[in-house]
């Protein structure tokens, strides 16, 4: 499964590079594809960040203004997607502080949720097991992972992609996978005690 993976990813960098440079020589057909191609990616990542649809949508759609008049300053091709989600990340950021003027944001990031898991026996997958664990934690956390292993990006591209430091990005994996940890390991001691 894993070897059947990484061409399709392969292919789909490829066809977004292919994209990104034909939009960046003006062809609009390319744009309107690189649009369709990207959108549910950023539209992903918004909801994950805000855990509002209809504030995802507006926020992506506010984005692709900015993402498709960057493009000409981009420099790498390849780096179109961290680039993408930056603009998304900092979109977010911005209609947070416009909602939450009261609320200081890093109160509402740093707010860790109730680690209280159901045992395994009452879930229908593991991968939904996995998903209701992940939705435990912080949403700095959850995006972290998300980029990191749902969206195949590397730790520099994660960092671009949410705004932070390579550092920060690294302890969130590193603050995440051990609250993983923690969780499955209750699971476990749970079933068999």
């Amino acid at each position: 499964m894993e070897q059947s993976k990484a061409p399709t990813a392969q292919k789909a960098r490829a066809l977004e590079a292919y994209l990104v440079t034909s939009a960046r020589m003006g062809d609009t057909a390319a744009m309107d594809q690189l649009v369709r191609l990207v959108q549910p990616r950023l539209l992903r990542h918004a909801n994950r960040l805000l855990h509002d649809a209809e504030g995802a949508r507006d926020v992506t759609q506010t984005a692709w203004v900015d993402i498709l008049r960057g493009l000409p300053r981009l420099r790498e091709v390849a780096a179109f997607r961290a680039f993408a989600m930056q603009i998304v990340t900092r979109k977010v950021a911005a209609a947070i502080r416009i909602h939450q003027r009261d609320r200081e944001l890093a109160t509402g990031w740093a707010e860790e949720a109730e680690f209280t898991i159901a045992p395994l026996g009452e879930r229908t997958t593991d991968a939904q097991h996995v998903r209701d664990a992940i939705a435990k934690l912080p949403p700095t956390h959850q995006a972290t992972l998300a980029l990191f292993y749902l969206d195949e990006m590397t730790v520099a591209e994660v960092a671009t992609a949410l705004d932070v430091p390579i550092g920060t990005v690294k302890t969130r994996l590193m603050h995440a996978r051990e609250k993983l940890r923690v969780l499955f390991k209750g699971d476990t001691n749970d079933q068999t005690g």
